[in-house]
């Protein structure tokens, strides 16, 4: 009986797939749910040639972008805690470069996606052939050496044999906590189409078995005593803690301890917002309560956090003369920042280790945490609240436009909604198991103070990477994880003409999506910035060559796809048209006319950003003392 069964390369990846399994707390389950596909020359012949021959069970969807397609891989195995992942693959040349920006996303936030981008011959016989670039002093670089730097695993197969191999360590690494993210095996295109006598050793099931790793007694020792000598100690939840699955242990530990839990982006909805402690999102993006317990603490727990300058006001966030840090992550050297009592092991794990030894221990926060939170829910209340006046309306952000500009914006767009209370009608109205997806401008600050979550695991905010155009694609792979549930992608004007050309793929395929599109003609986010820092309002706006506001109409767009539209200005509407896009089946958009600079600001988070330091205007000399000012208060390295 034969041994080795004769495939080509690419009908030999696919029956790898199908036997790829992962096993999480004894639950065993298939690690690929399928292939995003744009088919062009370089795939379709080879990896198109086996799919179409025999996928197994891998679900097959055609992509409409090249990186909007691998941002909904991203999304979908991010909703599924990393168990499930999505191949994607594209065309050599252009069609592979496209999901470059997206690979770098999945590695900013640690998310398994298999890409495998096409590659130029292996023979170089017909070099160079359409869309391959030329490097006069590299013949064996191609394009897709471009995705070594956002890779965390990268490879080239020129030979079929190389596939075993190759897959192997690609598939280690993506189903490894402390290493995950994505992984690239690219192919040539000729290797793609040859046939090898394949061992069929190969094609077994394989089993990938996650186990959770425990830290050492001497790691538990160091951090009880650590966290007894503390009278303020302050958790920062981070991805890790939610892809640890560790919000019943989190829950249990904070009310045993009164310690206050607050979130990262990536953190939000490991713990629900109606826990009493829960203070919400910290930093830039914080909440008043999350930063007034920052500021207060005297320990800082990051559990699964990697620090970013979001989290951390740019290291300004904290009282190095009264706070020390420990750090519990399965990445050792995430646990090394800020100089931390380093703790390597599982969230889960390690939170329930320390619990057995902190008996009788109570944080000095008292009342604290209850008093701040009550603050903050009367200032979220305010934000729903707020009315716009024509005669004199103050805007929520600073470098704020004149009254005149305000008029202007209102007339145009035709509307007097705030973008505060748009955003909390949607987080009122929808159902309370319903997942919002966001990522870029200024909506990720409304995100990550104003939505509550009240089901685990019902947030997706992309900001380790802050991609525009993650938004719309990421609503599709949260759908596709989550079928039975609503998703919203979260919007607004920019990003949705950076990328949404997978609203089509939604339609296509009936997996129903939910764009709430917002609309204050611009890039409002980073006109936010360059007034806020002294800047005048330079080429962010949305204006003709004439100087007139442009008012487009994004539902008219999305009308021509097939989705479902609503045109909304005020919060009544707005209810009404959420209420009707429940009832629908198809993929719809709202089309929400907001005006500028009523979104959230403030609450203490402060953000280092490059100020000239030479300039004519006084404004931007005292935006730069106030930066040197405030990076006084940083940490150092």
């Amino acid at each position: 009986m034969s041994r080795t069964i004769r495939l080509t390369t690419a009908q030999a990846l696919i029956k790898f797939l199908n036997q790829q399994y992962i096993s999480i707390d004894g639950i065993e389950k298939p690690f690929v749910k399928g292939i995003f596909n744009v088919f062009g020359h370089g795939n379709v012949l080879g990896i198109g040639q086996a799919l179409e021959q025999d996928p197994g069970h891998l679900e097959v969807i055609q992509g409409k972008n090249e990186q909007g397609m691998a941002h909904a891989a991203m999304a979908f195995s991010k909703q599924k805690l990393r168990t499930e992942i999505f191949g994607v693959t594209a065309s050599a040349g252009p069609g592979s470069a496209n999901m470059i920006t997206a690979a770098a996303t999945a590695y900013a936030n640690n998310i398994p996606v298999l890409f495998l981008p096409a590659d130029t011959f292996a023979t170089r016989q017909p070099d160079p052939v359409l869309q391959q670039l030329e490097f006069d002093t590299n013949g064996a670089m191609t394009t897709n050496d471009g995705f070594k730097a956002v890779s965390r695993y990268w490879d080239r197969v020129q030979r079929p044999e190389q596939l075993m191999s190759s897959l192997i360590r690609a598939f280690e690494v993506m189903t490894n906590p402390a290493t995950a993210g994505p992984a690239t095996v690219c192919i040539s295109q000729d290797v793609e189409g040859e046939a090898y006598d394949f061992d069929l050793e190969f094609f077994k099931k394989r089993v990938h078995f996650v186990d959770r790793r425990v830290p050492t007694e001497r790691e538990l020792l160091a951090a009880t005593e650590r966290i007894k000598a503390s009278k303020r100690p302050v958790i920062i939840v981070g991805g890790g803690a939610r892809y640890s699955e560790a919000g019943e242990s989190l829950k249990k530990f904070s009310a045993e301890f009164n310690i206050p839990l607050v979130e990262t982006p990536a953190g939000k909805s490991t713990v629900t917002a109606d826990f009493s402690n829960n203070l919400g999102g910290t930093g830039i993006l914080g909440t008043s309560a999350s930063n007034k317990a920052i500021d207060a603490a005297d320990l800082i727990i990051g559990i699964g956090t990697r620090y970013s300058d979001f989290t951390t006001s740019s290291k300004t966030a904290f009282n190095y003369d009264q706070t020390k840090f420990l750090n519990i992550n399965v990445s050792r050297p995430q646990t090394y920042k800020f100089d931390a009592l380093q703790v390597v092991g599982d969230a889960r794990e390690s939170i329930d280790a320390l619990y057995q030894r902190l008996t009788g221990y109570q944080s000095e926060f008292g009342d604290n945490l209850a008093t701040w939170k009550a603050e903050w829910l009367v200032e979220r209340e305010r934000l729903h609240n707020i009315n716009f006046n024509r005669e004199s309306f103050t805007p929520e952000i600073s470098g704020q436009f004149t009254q005149d500009i305000m008029n202007e914006y209102a007339d145009a767009l035709n509307t007097e909604f705030a973008q505060t209370d748009a955003f909390i009608t949607i987080n009122d109205t929808v159902a309370p198991d319903s997942i919002p997806i966001a990522s870029a401008g200024s909506l990720p600050g409304d995100m990550q103070r104003l939505w509550n979550p009240v089901v685990p695991n019902a947030y997706d905010l992309e900001y380790g990477y802050s991609c525009m155009g993650y938004e719309v694609s990421g609503a599709l792979g949260a759908k596709i994880a989550n079928p039975n549930r609503e998703i919203y992608a979260m919007v607004g004007d920019g990003s949705f003409l950076m990328l949404h050309s997978e609203l089509i793929t939604s339609m296509q395929y009936g997996y129903k999506i939910n764009v709430m599109l917002f609309d204050n003609s611009g890039f409002g986010c980073i006109n936010n910035l360059q007034m806020g820092n002294g800047s005048g309002s330079f080429n962010c706006e949305f204006r003709t060559i004439d100087n007139q506001i442009m008012a487009i109409d994004y539902a008219k767009v999305a009308e021509g796809y097939g989705a479902k539209v609503y045109r909304v200005a005020n919060r009544k509407e707005l209810i009404a048209a959420i209420e009707d896009a429940k009832t629908q089946t198809v993929s719809t958009l709202i089309d929400i006319k907001v005006l500028p600079k009523t979104m959230t600001d403030g609450y203490g988070g402060w953000w280092h950003v490059g100020v000239a330091e030479v300039s004519e205007k006084e404004s931007i000399k005292e935006a730069f003392k106030a930066k040197e000012e405030k990076l006084k208060q940083a940490w150092k390295y």
